[in-house]
């Protein structure tokens, strides 16, 4: 019986334990995401209500930023700009996208290349551009109008709040094009014939009956180009410090300057948290109950008729993007062949020079340009494979506390690139890491400033994917991660591919990100366009840009080649 017992106890297979190792790396990705977001986001408050000699609590920092009218007068006139920005963002915008959307105008589709442009074109070059173009002094407009008029006043002064306010609107107008397009193209045109029936023209139809369909959206993009305004900083470096007109951004590097003030930077700094906070959720709210359509299928889409007013339209698209994109990129294009960038483009004043000594000689230059590429093209692999898995855990729920995780992910969006910057100085670059100066502070943060918009874009990817598949790979003995790379990967790849083109030429252009954690030795472009622009080196600074443009111009251009001309408005 015993030897029956045995016999029978060793046939009988026994069933190995089984550890899905998949969750364990799952758990470890959101404690990696939460010390990522959360440890430097942290010394944001941990700082601002320390003292500076002892440590302790205090209210100090915040008194001292309230009761100085220096610090007051900054954030007023940050918020003036931010407006100014906000109007000229519409009136750039608005009759744009209301042309694309909703009338028969022709070449609409070329302003979709019109917004793109804008979009590549980086916020620095284009206020360097104009500088070349408007600067009171020297730049080609005045001088071409003192020469035909001889007068000695300038025709325009980019250096002022109004040229500051209307630069950066040429930059961040897109939003507003991107947000009132994809609600105006939501709206039925039955309303809008029926208002035609009852005797009311093109422009009164849109002003009772289209616009206030689309408001919310529209607000909705003025607040997002509010919140960049106040946030930027390579333009306002560029422009407002010029024209004396002292901003936020400008006002934080002055903590900087020896000895280096953190905590009152920090305590400066939570204001603009609190207002970006405000707005997003405002924005949020506006955006929360969506577009509602007369008709339960959005109706019929038919292009208004305007008559000889959509010649006007095509002449206002047409100009806003020779502002945005033409001129800017022409004079720097120019002045890149140019010995001398004031005189006249001769054939004596036309050279290779400055190519060959950026590309060959100059080693800060060629430096500056390989850590751009080479950090934006490891944030962007990194930004969108964590935004991915991240995405993936929320939205299938693998771990508990899947809420909390996705409002980590989506946390830095309430951070200006500027402040998060001086948080990841505060809490990485002294000991015990001591990382500052190393190109990999400046991947990490340029990850952290990113991940919301993998994280969304890639949570709306799988959100869309029948969970089916995936269970069909674990009955057969699979794991998550095998699902993930095998099946939900390889279905979502346009989506991954637009996210990591977005993110990278994002990165290309970054600079508030950038300002307080790199060094001479790992400087980016965007910093070293401010170096060059104070020595004035306008010609290699060109030179370099044009490089930039023509790098960053063909990765979108492979973008749209494989996903459509408007992967990137889709993304944005």
């Amino acid at each position: 019986m015993t030897d029956l017992t045995q016999t029978v106890a060793e046939g009988t297979p026994r069933r190995a334990l089984r550890i899905d190792w998949t969750l364990a790396l799952f758990a470890l990705l959101a404690i990696a995401l939460a010390l990522l977001v959360v440890g430097p986001l942290s010394r944001l408050f941990i700082e601002s209500f320390s003292d500076p000699e002892t440590g302790a609590f205090t209210f100090g920092n915040f008194v001292e930023v309230a009761t100085r009218s220096r610090y007051l007068v900054a954030y007023g006139q940050t918020l003036q700009l931010a407006a100014i920005t906000v109007v000229l963002s519409l009136l750039l915008a608005l009759p744009m996208a209301w042309a694309v959307s909703r009338t028969d105008m022709p070449a609409r589709g070329l302003f979709h290349f019109g917004v793109i442009g804008a979009f590549i074109m980086p916020p620095f070059l284009g206020a360097i551009g104009w500088i070349l173009l408007a600067g009171p002094n020297a730049g080609w407009i005045n001088r071409i109008w003192a020469s035909a008029t001889g007068s000695t006043e300038p025709l325009l002064d980019i250096f002022s709040v109004w040229g500051l306010a209307f630069i950066i609107a040429l930059n961040v107008f897109p939003l507003i094009f991107i947000f009132a397009t994809s609600a105006l193209d939501l709206i039925s045109s039955e309303m809008e014939e029926a208002a035609a029936i009852h005797g009311a023209g093109p422009m009164r139809t849109t002003w009772i009956v289209t616009l206030p369909l689309a408001l919310p959206a529209i607000l909705g993009a003025t607040m997002l180009v509010f919140l960049e305004t106040i946030a930027l900083y390579g333009t306002p470096a560029l422009i407002a410090i010029p024209a004396r007109y002292n901003v936020a951004t400008t006002q934080l590097t002055t903590f900087f300057e020896y000895p280096a003030r953190i905590e009152l930077a920090m305590a400066f700094s939570v204001p603009l948290v609190l207002i970006t906070l405000v707005l997003l959720i405002a924005q949020r709210l506006l955006l929360k109950g969506g577009h509602v359509s007369v008709s339960g299928k959005g109706g019929s889409r038919q292009p208004m008729r305007i008559g000889r007013w959509k010649w006007l339209l095509l002449a206002h698209g047409g100009v806003v993007t020779l502002l945005a994109v033409v001129l800017p990129a022409a004079i720097l294009i120019s002045t890149s062949f140019q010995v001398a960038w004031a005189k006249a483009p001769t054939l004596d004043n036309l050279t290779l020079r400055n190519y060959r000594e950026i590309l060959f000689e100059q080693e800060t230059v060629m430096s500056a340009l390989w850590n751009t590429m080479s950090y934006s093209l490891v944030a962007a692999t990194a930004c969108t494979a964590l935004g991915f898995a991240v995405a993936y855990l929320v939205i299938r729920r693998l771990l508990p506390g899947a809420r909390a995780l996705a409002f980590v992910a989506v946390a830095p969006v309430a951070v200006p690139g500027i402040v998060l910057a001086i948080c990841f100085y505060a809490a990485y670059a002294g000991p015990p890491l001591s990382l500052y100066g190393s190109g990999a502070l400046v991947i990490v943060a340029f990850v952290t400033r990113f991940l919301p918009i993998s994280f969304v874009s890639c949570a709306s990817g799988v959100r869309s994917m029948n969970p089916e598949l995936e269970e069909a790979v674990l009955i057969h003995g699979g794991s998550r991660l095998r699902a993930l790379v095998e099946v939900v990967a390889p279905v979502l790849k346009k989506s991954l591919l637009g996210v990591w083109i977005l993110v990278f030429v994002i990165c290309s252009r970054e600079l508030s990100t950038a300002m307080f954690l790199t060094s001479y030795d790992n400087r980016v472009v965007s910093i070293l366009t401010l170096d060059l622009s104070e020595q004035g080196r306008y010609e290699n600074l060109a030179a370099m840009g044009v490089l930039l443009l023509v790098i960053t111009s063909a990765v979108v251009a492979v973008g749209i080649k494989l996903l459509g001309r408007d992967f990137m408005i889709r993304k944005t």
